[in-house]
């Protein structure tokens, strides 16, 4: 391979996934008819049979090396982690304790606008967008179920506040790959990142608002507050209050397990010779995107050591030719990467570098530089409908759902208003914002 050159024809595996998972979808009318997994692994297979010049084995041990690395490992345990909590949490009865207890307190018109402001606090506590979507799936199927208001607005509402703390969390790993090939403090990205995305944060906020009018509502059947609905609660505002006081995790979802056990024991909802059960239907929920996670890091691997990156790479900095050139190409760069990856670390990781090249020769603030990054990694991963963060939010809803209904990932981007006007603030700062390197 000749990485200088790069290799746009390696980018095939996600063209041809794009057009059997979109076009499949509205071919057959649904997006549930055409299993995801095959799709992805459809696109593996055009990858493995990319790249002559490698055998067989080689490939595989190109992709052993992109699994190995800690984002991808990390992701996929906290996907069997959160699988464990909502499972058993559910047979605890805090799914509908909780929401019923929010809503004799919250009109139910500001449920989703809270949802998204909720997620938004406990993402910039936590810095991870898929353990925010964990943590507040279950209230989002709740309240829909409460109120009546649209499911995948509600799902949209928790994904959209889980990537507002991803782009900006001072402990997210985009944060911090951002700063650090950048060479700029972390306070200072976040200030400036801030300003970038405070109206798109507010407008969202509104936006959702408007969506759900109290006269669309129906007639909500909410019981009175008692104990055992307190009791039953208890696990999540524990889960809640971790989140925002930043911990690990896991260790936050192994503590969730453990008390929704006891409060499902206590308040009668289950016996403990049941408890593994319960655990295990929930991992089970998780299988899917777990192993499509796995698929799309093979795929990613084999399309990077083909030549796929570099050719975007040079695409894009062939095109740079003025500072605000020079910025949009940055925002290009990393955009392009993250739909080749769906991952949006590994993408600021892999144009880090350049990035820093084209904002040293155009003399671009470096903390301007690293916030673009971050926003427009984000932008597109919370619009993926094959990046983690939908998937989840589907796969997560959907085993909380009874009677076999299912929610698709397609469905939620439409009702992903905050990584759209995320774009649209930052690309409007590009085109008006003054850059003053900071020295």
């Amino acid at each position: 391979m000749n990485e200088n050159k790069g290799n746009l024809k390696a980018l095939l595996p996600i063209a041809v996934f794009l057009v059997l998972y979109i076009g499949g979808g509205i071919a057959l009318g649904s997006f549930y008819t055409l299993p995801t997994v095959f799709v992805f692994l459809v696109a593996l297979m055009v990858a493995f049979l990319q790249n002559k010049r490698l055998s067989f084995n080689e490939k595989i041990h190109v992709i052993a090396q992109g699994l190995a690395d800690d984002n991808i490992i990390t992701m996929c345990l906290v996907f069997l982690a959160a699988g464990a909590f909502s499972g058993i949490v559910k047979a605890a009865g805090g799914a509908d304790s909780t929401v019923y207890l929010a809503l004799n307190f919250l009109p139910a018109q500001f449920a989703v606008a809270g949802l998204f402001l909720i997620g938004c606090f406990i993402s910039l506590a936590m810095g991870t967008s898929v353990g925010t979507i964990t943590v507040l799936m279950p209230f989002a199927v709740g309240i829909s179920n409460t109120t009546g208001f649209d499911l995948v607005l509600c799902i949209a509402a928790c994904a959209s506040g889980a990537m507002f703390g991803d782009n900006l969390s001072m402990i997210s790993d985009t944060t911090i790959a951002a700063v650090r090939t950048q060479g700029c403090q972390m306070k200072d990205k976040f200030k400036m990142n801030f300003l970038i995305v405070l109206p798109a944060a507010i407008i969202t906020t509104i936006l959702f608002f408007i969506l759900t009018p109290s006269g669309n509502a129906g007639a909500m059947d909410v019981p009175p507050v008692s104990l055992a609905m307190v009791v039953q609660v208890l696990p999540y505002l524990l889960v809640l209050v971790g989140a925002l006081f930043g911990i690990n995790i896991f260790l936050l979802l192994g503590f969730g397990v453990v008390a929704s056990a006891i409060v499902g024991i206590a308040t009668g909802q289950f016996v403990f010779a049941d408890i593994f059960g319960h655990m295990f239907s929930g991992i089970e929920g998780m299988y899917d995107i777990t192993v499509i996670s796995i698929i799309v890091c093979c795929i990613g691997s084999l399309m990077k050591e083909a030549g796929g990156f570099q050719a975007l790479i040079n695409f894009v900095r062939s095109k740079v030719k003025s500072k605000k050139g020079a910025q949009a190409g940055i925002a290009a760069l990393v955009s392009a990467v993250d739909v080749a990856t769906a991952n949006n670390t590994i993408s600021i990781v892999m144009t880090g570098s350049l990035a820093k090249e084209i904002s040293d020769e155009y003399e671009i603030d470096p903390r301007r530089t690293a916030s673009l990054l971050d926003i427009f990694s984000s932008v597109v991963q919370g619009l993926l409908p094959y990046g983690a963060q939908l998937l989840y939010a589907a796969a997560g809803a959907t085993a909380l759902l009874s009677g076999g209904a299912a929610v698709s990932s397609m469905e939620i981007v439409p009702y992903m208003f905050y990584p759209m006007l995320m774009a649209v603030s930052a690309i409007v700062f590009i085109i008006i914002g003054k850059d003053k390197v900071k020295k």
